[in-house]
Formats: C-alpha cells, structure tokens, sequence
C-alpha cells in the first residue's frame, strides 16, 4: 500500500485520485469508500493502509499524502502540532468500540459465552502495542478503569496494529486478542463480547488534509467521508457515526 502511494506521486495530480493515509482497523471500509468516490465520476483515492503509529511517521517524513486518517486524537495531534495537517479541515469521520475476540477451534468454552465466563486470567491476549498504537491505548484505558489490566498486563502479546493482533487470534498462536467490534466482521469464524471497561472509552477516528496537499479533490474527498453517505458505508463495515449515531 505504502509502494502503491509512492508510485502514485509520480503520477500527475489531475490523473490520479487523492492519496490517503489510513489505519489498519478501516482496510475495507476504505477500499468501499473509494469504490464510492470513484463511482461519482473521480479517479479513485490510492490508498495506504497501516498501523496508526506508521502512517503518522510517514507523513512526517515527508510521505505523499492528501488525506490523513488516524485511529485516535493523539496522533493527529502530533502530526498537527508538527505542521503536517491543515487544522482548520479536521473532523471526526468515525467512531468505534472494543471488544474481546477468540476462536472456539482454539479456546474450547461451550456456547456463546459473555466474558465473563471465559476464564482469561491465564491466557495470553493479543492486543496492539498499549505504549504507542490506538488500538492498544484505548484497551488498556478500560480494562485499568474496570480493574483488570494489572493481572492480566503480563501476558499481553503487543502487535503493530490491531490486524495483527486479529491474524493471531485467527491462527490460533494466541487465546485472546483485544481489538475494534468492526475487526470481528472481517473474520466470521471468531466469537467476540465487549471489553469489560470498553463503556469508559470513547474510540474517534479524526481525519484532516495534509498540509502540503494541492490535489483539488482532497477536499471533496474530506467532505464525502464526513458527510452521511460515508457515515452509512462506514456504518456498514462496523463503525460507528458520532456526527448523526441514528445512520447506524
């Protein structure tokens, strides 16, 4: 994906749609954005998928980039503090919750079990990096409000983002993982119930224009993410909307 951006640069701007910056956690989200996008008569966005952390890093070192999407506040932050991001174009596209995830091939509890009885304690969890990935900060905030990240901080399996942490779920090289209710959609095999302390949590995405954009339809693009018809296609990949909650 990062490839794809970087040979789309080369490109001029008029041929090629605007390249977007985006986490893991909204790969076909995404992808069904940009078929939508494109749909309407533009050239398609190119996009770049990645773990928060990474897609933030690029950007600062300077990275094609039209449209940033991050996974929580604190990394755009950083990247509007840095003057990598036009401020004033910044919103929140979309919202999210976390939930617990396991695979009943790998974690034999009979039924459909809430968390609560799925005896966790002992088991090692997948999660994204709780120091430095969204995905991962957000979880340890509610597993330390609902009391439980102590005893569990030991066995906690860091990823670099929140789809790998899924992939060793899937593969069955962990017990537990720790990742957004819209991941689970992307593997139907996997149970899933919501993170214990996850009610204390609020996941945004925020999105804005890179600075140093000068594509002309970077900020249509913006707009079309923020607007309902890219509520509903976010909403319908398992995000949630917090301009207008009744889209979902």
């Amino acid at each position: 994906m990062c490839a794809a951006a970087l040979l789309a640069s080369c490109a001029p701007v008029a041929e090629r749609g605007p390249v977007i910056l985006a986490p893991a956690s909204m790969q076909e989200a995404m992808e069904a954005l940009a078929d939508a996008w494109e749909a309407q008569g533009h050239p398609r966005p190119v996009l770049s998928i990645a773990g928060t952390p990474a897609i933030a890093r690029q950007a600062a070192e300077g990275a094609p980039a039209d449209l940033i999407v991050t996974a929580d506040s604190e990394w755009m932050d950083w990247l509007e503090e840095r003057g990598h991001t036009s401020p004033a174009s910044r919103r929140v596209v979309a919202g999210n919750s976390l939930v617990f995830v396991w695979s009943d091939m790998h974690l034999a509890v009979p039924g459909r079990p809430t968390v609560a009885e799925v005896d966790f304690a002992p088991r090692h969890i997948a999660m994204a990096d709780p120091d430095t990935v969204p995905a991962g900060r957000y979880a340890r905030r509610a597993l330390e409000s609902a009391g439980l990240w102590d005893g569990i901080s030991g066995r906690i399996v860091p990823t670099e983002d929140v789809r790998a942490a899924l992939r060793l779920v899937e593969r069955g090289e962990v017990d537990l993982g720790v990742v957004y209710a819209s991941d689970v959609r992307a593997v139907a095999s996997l149970l899933s119930a919501p993170l214990p302390g996850g009610e204390s949590v609020t996941v945004r995405y925020p999105a804005a224009l890179a600075a140093a954009s000068t594509h002309p339809d970077a900020a249509g693009l913006l707009d079309f993410l923020s607007a309902p018809e890219g509520a509903v296609i976010l909403c319908a990949h398992g995000f949630t909307a917090p301009s207008d909650e009744t889209l979902c």
